[in-house]
């Protein structure tokens, strides 16, 4: 029995060495999971580059501000050739008959080149308004991009926290099929000596089997989580690492005074009253319509002649410089209703704008009010799961010795366990879970990214 029992040992410890190969001791700190996120995230990295458009179109450049300044050239070549005939016309110096004048290949060459100056001095205050509205989508695509790095820091922890807890999990197990080995080689010895059944062996075999099976679960379980993880860094799939398994709460008065400045921070509401500008500021861009354009316009031009003799003239090149500027008015005082119809949208747009501002704040005081609410409901969890784990440490620890004592059955031993692994496995989900809630209330409270993990 003893052999068989060594190689199913011996079989077990391999088995189980191939699962874990890929864990190694490389600690990855939060300080470090969170540089890595920010670097690397594709979603981050997506919300940084659309931070980078909204700020190229509030730059001087896409304001209307500046003037057009437009160069124009062109060349053109001509070459001909002419017969000229004078039938019956007399050379009044000789007194003959005055003869054809033909040329060949005449060239003619035209060339100009100019400058076209163009500003705007008035628009009826649309690139203002629009210039303004330009810089408030900049400070929105920066909420979103906030919103964003926000989400995804709550999915950095939450992968992060579920590594950490099955990492605990993996030692509770590790443990606990320590100790039903023991049990079996304790078992063992006893029923050679007669003390016990072969039925208590058995019993005794089969919890290793099943503690083995959970330990083979939750290191697998912790190896896809690890991958689920370095998506999230954008590292190796198969990186491996050690994560800091210590949780630290936010102090009551710290989170008290940030649920009070929540309405001034959260990001959710003040995408909202960036919104509410850009709908005012797009009003006054379409009343602009109202009010007439005045501009000025410069030009700078020069163009040469050069052209060939011909029959009666001979050829010549000119050259000529032209400098002329103006100011100009438009006035469009009937677009056919145009401009009325887009200040009504905008209007219209604007008021949706505050209905929308009183939902969302009523329904970001209800995510509040639930989000602190589970805060605390698993924060009390979590203590009530540490004292249960206190109560079955000592209720197995007085279990183990009495079975050695044989003064209980194996069963009565085995339920004892089972009761210690269920007690600090439940307390290791609850002091995560808790720590999760902290952060999805920190994040409406518009904190998350001001906190120390």
């Amino acid at each position: 029995m003893n052999c068989k029992h060594n190689i199913y040992s011996i079989r077990l410890v391999f088995l189980l060495f191939l699962v874990s190969v890929s864990l190694t001791a490389q600690q990855l700190t939060k300080e470090e999971a969170i540089r890595l996120t920010l670097e690397n995230n594709f979603g981050i990295l997506i919300a940084t580059n659309t931070i980078e458009v909204a700020k190229n179109n509030k730059g001087v450049l896409n304001s209307g501000y500046l003037p057009s300044l437009v160069a124009s050239g062109g060349a053109n070549y001509q070459s001909a050739s002419s017969n000229t005939s004078f039938q019956g016309a007399i050379n009044p110096n000789t007194g003959q008959p005055r003869e054809d004048i033909e040329i060949n290949d005449a060239e003619t060459q035209r060339y100009n080149a100019g400058l076209d100056l163009n500003y705007t001095l008035f628009d009826g205050l649309g690139r203002y308004y629009n210039y303004k509205r330009l810089k408030e989508q900049y400070n929105l695509s920066e909420l979103q991009a906030r919103e964003t790095i926000e989400n995804t820091m709550l999915q950095l922890f939450s992968v992060y926290y579920e590594v950490a807890r099955l990492s605990e999990n993996e030692e509770i197990l590790k443990e606990t099929l320590q100790i039903s080995r023991e049990r079996v080689t304790r078992s063992g010895y006893q029923f050679e000596y007669g003390q016990n059944t072969k039925l208590n062996v058995l019993n005794a075999q089969v919890d290793v089997a099943n503690d083995s099976i959970n330990l083979l679960n939750t290191r697998q379980q912790l190896v896809n989580t690890k991958r689920d993880l370095n998506v999230i860094l954008d590292n190796d799939l198969e990186k491996g690492f050690e994560v800091d398994t210590i949780v630290k709460f936010i102090p009551k008065i710290t989170l008290d005074e940030y649920l009070e400045q929540s309405s001034e921070n959260n990001v959710t509401l003040l995408q909202n009253q960036s919104s509410l500008k850009i709908s005012d500021y797009d009003i006054k861009v379409s009343k602009s319509g109202y009010l007439p354009t005045i501009g000025l316009s410069g030009s700078y031009g020069w163009n040469e002649n050069r052209n060939p003799p011909s029959a009666f003239f001979p050829g010549n090149v000119g050259d000529t410089y032209t400098l002329a500027a103006g100011v100009n008015l438009t006035w469009n005082l009937f677009d056919g209703g145009g401009t009325i119809t887009r200040v009504k949208n905008a209007k219209i747009a604007l008021d949706n704008q505050e209905i929308l501002k009183r939902q969302v704040v009523k329904e970001v005081e209800r995510d509040i009010a639930n989000a602190l609410g589970n805060y605390k409901n698993r924060l009390n969890v979590y203590k009530i799961q540490q004292q249960n784990v206190v109560t079955n440490q000592n209720n197995f620890e007085r279990s183990q010795e009495r079975f050695k004592l044989g003064q209980i059955t194996s069963i009565e031993f085995r339920q004892a366990q089972i009761n210690l692994i269920l007690a600090r496995t439940n307390k290791n989900a609850a002091k995560y879970d808790a720590k999760i809630a902290e952060l999805q209330l920190l994040q409406l409270t518009g904190q998350l990214l001001n906190i120390a993990f």
